[in-house]
């Protein structure tokens, strides 16, 4: 098993050394080729081609849509983990204000009765969360490991408990007739409406590029070397002169804007959310989904995200022995990353810096042994 376990390392490390030694025309290529692949996944005329890929118990554009908003948490997410080094178990509370905040201006079901279009209330819902994400960051901050985890799990869990008991958010009622996002064809019919999905998903795939383009140009900046000295050893950074409550505030709120932007877009497909859509368990996936790509990497991240919640989605309808695994798909999910933990705990595609240090870690074990 060790040896099998080796070679596949070692393949994979073959074809990333290909892939960075490769001409940049030729990535590119390969970058526009996986895009277009993406965009047309949803179209019937193109999944059906694609063996057992597609879901059959489900809406496969309604699956996608879920896995593309699982994507852009993950990646948000990993600006905090994977970048910055923050235990974050309250990421899905940013995407509750996200969410929360467009039903509250945009709901006929809303105290406010305001009734902004969908449109004008997401830049709104943005700042809110980035606001609440400065505002739990400011006195937790100065905590690191278990304690900062704690202190955001109790975040989460009183977004939560405050949208289940308050009146003002209409508890497990909820709120409806959220607006959609605006646009139409030339015939009068509305792009965004109930029955397909399909728009819905390529406009979160649309995001995800841009948000994926600036969070590169983030992590190359001044601010991404920051955080990563600060991931590596926080108390070095601070002596060198680095910033470092300053630029983990700055992680803290990209991070909970992003949630904030995947929370508006949910909000703006479903036409409904309540208490129900925001449980604890959510942010936990999100973290393994970051944890089992590769925390530090981009790519790693949405290919946890894609992976945790499309697997999640194709154990339903399955049934063996009269069992139907949906039943079983997080006690699934849950040996999957004990497997992961044990064999590869750097990610399915981790950051090229994560992995050396995984490597020498190991290399210490075998000598020390």
């Amino acid at each position: 098993m060790t040896t099998f376990v080796n070679k596949v390392r070692d393949g994979k490390a073959a074809m990333a050394e290909r892939w960075h030694n490769a001409p940049k025309w030729v990535r590119w290529a390969a970058i526009g080729a996986i895009i277009v692949f993406f965009y047309a996944l949803p179209n019937k005329e193109f999944y059906q081609y694609l063996g057992p890929i597609p879901t059959t118990e489900s809406n496969f554009g309604q699956v996608l849509f879920t896995v593309s908003i699982y994507v852009l948490l993950a990646v948000g997410l990993n600006i905090v983990v994977g970048f910055t080094g923050l235990l974050d178990l309250g990421y899905f509370g940013f995407y509750a204000v996200g969410a929360y905040t467009v039903a509250v201006l945009t709901s006929p079901g809303s105290d406010l009765k305001t009734l902004w279009p969908w449109l004008a209330a997401l830049p709104l819902a943005i700042g809110v969360t980035m606001i609440s994400g400065v505002l739990l960051g400011t006195p937790t901050l100065r905590l690191r490991g278990d304690y900062l985890a704690i202190v955001t799990l109790g975040f989460a869990e009183m977004i939560r408990i405050a949208a289940t008991s308050s009146e003002f958010l209409k508890g497990q009622r909820g709120m409806n007739q959220v607006p959609h996002p605006p646009g139409s064809y030339p015939d009068g019919k509305p792009i965004f409406g109930v029955l397909d999905p399909r728009p819905y998903y390529w406009l979160v795939l649309t995001l995800i590029i841009l948000v994926v383009l600036g969070v590169r140009n983030l992590t190359r900046s001044r601010v991404g070397r920051a955080w990563v000295s600060i991931r590596e050893d926080e108390d070095a950074a601070q002596l060198m002169g680095v910033p470092t409550f300053k630029f983990k505030l700055w992680a803290f709120a990209v991070g909970a804007a992003i949630g904030g932007l995947a929370g508006a877009l949910f909000a703006g497909k479903q036409n409904f959310i309540n208490s129900q859509s925001f449980e604890l368990l959510n942010s936990i996936i999100i973290l393994a989904a970051v944890i089992l790509g590769g925390s530090g990497n981009i790519v790693g991240a949405i290919v946890g995200g894609g992976l945790v919640a499309y697997l999640i989605e194709r154990f339903r309808g399955i049934e063996i022995l009269g069992v139907q695994l949906y039943e079983y798909r997080f006690l699934a999910f849950g040996l999957v990353l004990v497997v992961m933990m044990i064999f590869r705990p750097q990610g399915l595609i981790p950051n090229r810096r994560r992995a050396a240090e995984f490597k020498d870690r190991r290399k210490e074990v075998i000598v020390g042994g």
